[in-house]
Order: structure tokens, then C-alpha cells, then sequence
């Protein structure tokens, strides 16, 4: 097995970590962000990440029937409501990026449930787990038991 370095640069991590943390503060709702970064980070087989943010979820109060669902979101449509539908279609459509752009549909249906600011932060969230869940996976960090 490759050994692959562990050493993330302290100011690399630092701009990511500000980046988040600005995304989530200017989304205003603790609980959908939550949502989106373990929807991202199941997307993206990132154990760390996946770790970390579900606990995070449940100190916000998200419920284990919405943490059980969320890979099967489109078909649980009683569990989720349509602010968090909307803004886990963009989450899938960002992170996948299956034909080189985020649809038309996908993005107006977000436009519908945020003001610009909002979804400009939602969009930020979306990058910003993004980028941590690839420096994680590629790395291959393993899930540590996240603590707050």
C-alpha cells in the first residue's frame, strides 16, 4: 500500500476552515448545513468527513431518521421538506457535476427556497466540503471518533 502523506499545510487549512465556517454562519441554519455536508461527503466516500458531520448533526438537533434517509432522500419525501430537498438536489448536482454544469432545473429549484445570500452561501458550503472531502479522501484519512 502507497504511504501517503498526513501533513495538511497549517495555512492551506486555515483559508479552508475560514471558508466553512463563513458558508455556514451566512446559510443561518445549522441543521440543513449539516445535511449537505454529509450528503457531499456520502457522494464523496469521505469517512473522515462523514464521521465528524454526523455528529456535529445531531449536537444541531438533526434527527436519526433524517441521518438514516439521507443517501435515499428523493424517495424519503416525507422526511425531508422542500427548503432541504431543494438544497440537497443543488449539494448532488454541485458534487457530481454528471453533465460538466449544474442544470437549469436544479438550480432555480434552490433559487425558489434562498434569497442570494443564502444560496450563494449554500453554494460556498457545497464548495468548501467539497475541497476538504477530496484533501481527506485522497489522503486517506480515517474517521477519528469526532469529538466537539
Amino acid at each position: 500500500m502507497t504511504v501517503r502523506t498526513q501533513v495538511l499545510d497549517r495555512e492551506t487549512g486555515r483559508a479552508l476552515s475560514a471558508l466553512s465556517a463563513a458558508a455556514k454562519r451566512g446559510l443561518g441554519d445549522p441543521a440543513l448545513a449539516e445535511l449537505v455536508v454529509i450528503r457531499a461527503s456520502q457522494l464523496n466516500h469521505c469517512a473522515f468527513c462523514l464521521d465528524m458531520h454526523l455528529a456535529i448533526a445531531r449536537e444541531h438537533g438533526v434527527g436519526e431518521r433524517q441521518l438514516d434517509l439521507l443517501a435515499a432522500w428523493e424517495e424519503a419525501e416525507e422526511v425531508f421538506d422542500e427548503r432541504e430537498r431543494a438544497a440537497l438536489a443543488l449539494t448532488e448536482a454541485v458534487t457530481v457535476l454528471t453533465d460538466g454544469f449544474v442544470p437549469d432545473e436544479v438550480y432555480e429549484r434552490a433559487a425558489a427556497h434562498f434569497d442570494d445570500a443564502g444560496l450563494a452561501h449554500l453554494v460556498a458550503l457545497i464548495v468548501a466540503i467539497n475541497n476538504w472531502n477530496r484533501v481527506m479522501v485522497t489522503r486517506r484519512v480515517p474517521p477519528e471518533g469526532y469529538t466537539s
